[in-house]
């Protein structure tokens, strides 16, 4: 039976992953932010099977001992997706340093550390396989992304880094591109922007070659793929879910 840790697991594409794990009886460990989401996680699935913290991820200490729970709980880690993330506005010329250490402690610090902690327990239990969730914006990334876009680039350099060098005790690394997709926090941006829902739609029709944004179940297949033994000879990747955008 897998065990999977799932940062970023209340909202999203996190949450998807964390209800298609359970679909497939595997144990989840999952953090996040949205405590009504992880409840209604936890009601509709036996608890015995999962189990949520609500932390901060930039706290390492706090991630070290959820990481430390799962192990004392299942005995095992075979899986671990970092989905969690956040993308605020910002440029390089007016980045400010709360800015840059709120990005880098959520979207680098905090996977660099899972990382550290989770590797050691797969290594104990031979093998295992990590997915890290980055963006379009990691090759370059919009003007006033300039903070994400680094960090979903440093992403990608770690999970190279691991595929690399853990490879010999069976642990693959992966990295996911994700495009341009509709989930609640784009929403509310473009609303904020006085953009409504179908201008919205309309734009991503224009721009995405494949016609329409990405929904939040479009990486969930790529991402149990990942995690199955089926691809156990998948490491080192850059699997982009983009809709043929950024060509």
């Amino acid at each position: 039976m897998k065990t999977i840790i799932v940062i970023g697991g209340t909202k999203g594409v996190g949450n998807k992953i964390v209800l298609s794990c359970l679909n497939k009886g595997y144990n989840v460990v999952f953090v996040g932010r949205n405590d009504l989401k992880a409840n209604e996680i936890l009601e509709k699935y036996n608890n015995k099977k999962c189990k949520y913290f609500s932390i901060d991820i930039s706290n390492v200490e706090a991630c070290k001992e959820v990481i430390d729970y799962c192990w004392e709980t299942y005995g095992r880690i075979d899986g671990y997706i970092h989905y969690a993330g956040i993308t605020p506005i910002a440029s390089l010329t007016d980045c400010t340093e709360l800015v840059y250490d709120q990005v880098f402690g959520i979207n680098l610090k905090s996977a660099f550390f899972c990382s550290q902690y989770i590797i050691q327990y797969m290594v104990k239990c031979g093998g295992g396989s990590i997915v890290y969730f980055g963006s379009a914006h990691m090759d370059c990334g919009q003007q006033d992304r300039a903070p994400y876009a680094i960090t979903k680039s440093a992403l990608n350099t770690l999970s190279t880094h691991i595929a690399h060098h853990y490879a010999k005790y069976k642990i693959r690394s992966n990295y996911l591109v994700m495009g341009w997709t509709d989930t609640e926090g784009e929403l509310e941006l473009r609303n904020s922007q006085g953009m409504g829902q179908d201008e919205l739609k309309d734009m991503a029709s224009k721009i995405i070659p494949m016609g329409r944004m990405l929904n939040v179940n479009d990486p969930v297949p790529s991402v149990m793929h990942l995690l199955s033994d089926e691809s156990e000879m998948i490491t080192g990747s850059i699997i982009r879910i983009t809709g043929g955008e950024f060509i």
